[in-house]
């Protein structure tokens, strides 16, 4: 096993030694790896474990279909892309965070151009104008890229959209300022409420000023949870506005505008007729006077129908979705 984990190491470019016996890369298939070597961290021995990736990743209406969110909610999330809103995708390990954030890239305006950004790449982005760029270890004769290098200089090449694989540290201060100079962001990112976000924002080693946090417009909880019938599955848990810091009492607004309800396994709707950003300023960039924010929720409702229209035509491939949607948005019919 020792013997084979360096092989296949070395097949990679990152060689496992006795110094460095942690390798997370990739595969020439594009599956992900991740090898710990020897028995000095692996009590065991050494391990490696693989993560493979379909061609295609999952469309909106395929994780629709498998009840991970609902046509209203993908509806709701597609006005907000559209609408230029920062998003960030968060929840625990493996629930599901970059295959919802791919899905929800194809709502993303077809002809812009869209910057990725990763430590190993997992993102899957429909659009032919897409720039993917991924980290760099220190390696001998090569200097270390870090997100942090990529982020700065994803800015100098005016991206329509930025997405960043998993915001983890300094970096995530550059996000936050290509929000603030009008660079609509979406990240996934590892907290399984948005009180625990925010603190993980605010805290080390990520150090956003409270007042900043306002930049950052929607959070998507993902989890792995058990349905009544006993079987596990992810599901999208809640969907929020960021509304504001308040410095008198130190305190973060938010408005839960979707949310799962365990015991019947469906999703409400508390923000109908009920929301900040879709009402007030998602609606204003729709081209709805300000005033008659709540004429936003007919566009939604009409772009439900076009979803569940596009379902039982099964029109669910990723990059078929994708074109059919880059279409009707070309030709206007989605204004």
């Amino acid at each position: 096993l020792d013997r084979f984990v360096i092989k296949l190491s070395e097949r990679i470019g990152r060689p496992a030694t006795t110094r460095d016996p942690l390798i997370d890369s990739v595969l020439p298939d594009g599956s992900r790896i991740n090898i710990v070597y020897g028995d000095d961290v692996s009590r065991k021995g050494s391990n490696f474990t693989i993560r493979k990736f379909s061609d295609a990743p999952l469309s909106v209406i395929d994780l629709i279909d498998s009840g991970t969110l609902s046509y209203d909610m993908a509806a709701y999330v597609w006005l907000m892309v559209a609408g230029g809103m920062n998003i960030f995708v968060s929840g625990e390990t493996a629930s599901g965070k970059t295959t919802l954030l791919n899905s929800i890239s194809t709502f993303i305006d077809p002809d812009g151009k869209v910057v990725s950004i990763e430590d190993t790449p997992e993102l899957q982005i429909p659009h032919e104008n897409w720039t993917r760029e991924v980290v760099r270890g220190s390696a001998v004769g090569e200097s270390a890229v870090s997100m942090f290098d990529l982020l700065r200089s994803a800015l100098r090449q005016r991206p329509d959209e930025i997405l960043i694989g998993e915001i983890r540290g300094e970096e995530g201060a550059v996000v936050f300022q290509a929000m603030q100079t009008g660079h609509p962001c979406m990240a996934t990112f590892h907290a399984s409420t948005v009180e625990k976000l925010i603190q993980r924002l605010t805290g080390q080693p990520i150090n956003i000023p409270k007042p900043y946090i306002d930049n950052l417009n929607m959070v998507i909880l993902m989890s792995s949870v058990r349905l009544p019938d006993g079987r596990t599955a992810r599901r999208v848990t809640s969907v929020n506005e960021i509304i504001g810091y308040d410095s008198e009492s130190e305190s973060f607004g938010y408005i839960e505008v979707f949310r799962w309800d365990p015991v019947t396994d469906t999703f409400e709707f508390p923000g109908f007729m009920n929301t900040n950003l879709l009402e007030n300023t998602v609606a204003v960039r729709s081209g709805i006077a300000p005033g008659n924010g709540r004429a936003i929720y007919d566009k939604l409702k009409r772009r439900s129908d076009v979803l569940k229209r596009l379902s039982e035509k099964e029109v669910n491939d990723f990059h078929e979705l994708h074109d059919v949607l880059s279409q009707a948005s070309r030709e206007g019919h989605l204004r």
